[in-house]
């Protein structure tokens, strides 16, 4: 590992560009280019927005948000204590979403995945959920 950040925010949406920018400012020691940060930031936006929602219910919590430089890697951890997944299968299926009634779309875990170079997600039931991306930066597609 090369370096290594560690953020605690609020669950409040108003934190959500804050953790964004924030992130996309430690992956630019990697020089990214313009779209590889767009992709982390579009990314860490869909995961704490998903933090704030669904893990607290828009109710107060911390989310943890853990980044790792390695070579030309960026992992990102983010972390709730929320009220987990009960089918984290179904809810990375597109169009699923747990809050119709929000008029959510049901793309987080979708667009985290095609903005991302790998994402594993793991919930429990009462204790929370955590998501760790991975994207290689200077790689071509």
């Amino acid at each position: 590992m090369d370096n290594e950040m560690k953020l605690e925010i609020k669950s409040k949406s108003s934190n959500e560009a804050f953790a964004r920018v924030t992130v996309a400012a430690f992956a630019s020691q990697l020089d990214p280019t313009f779209e590889e940060l767009a992709d982390i930031k579009t990314a860490v936006s869909e995961a704490v927005t998903n933090c704030i929602i669904h893990g607290y219910e828009n109710k107060d919590g911390i989310i943890h948000i853990n980044c790792k430089l390695f070579d030309k890697t960026i992992e990102i951890e983010i972390i709730d204590f929320g009220k987990g997944i009960e089918n984290v299968e179904m809810a990375r299926q597109a169009l699923y979403t747990s809050k119709p009634e929000l008029d959510r779309s049901g793309m987080g875990f979708t667009i985290m995945e095609s903005f991302m170079d790998e994402i594993k997600v793991e919930s429990i039931v009462g204790m929370g959920t955590k998501i760790v991306m991975k994207k290689n930066i200077g790689e071509v597609k």
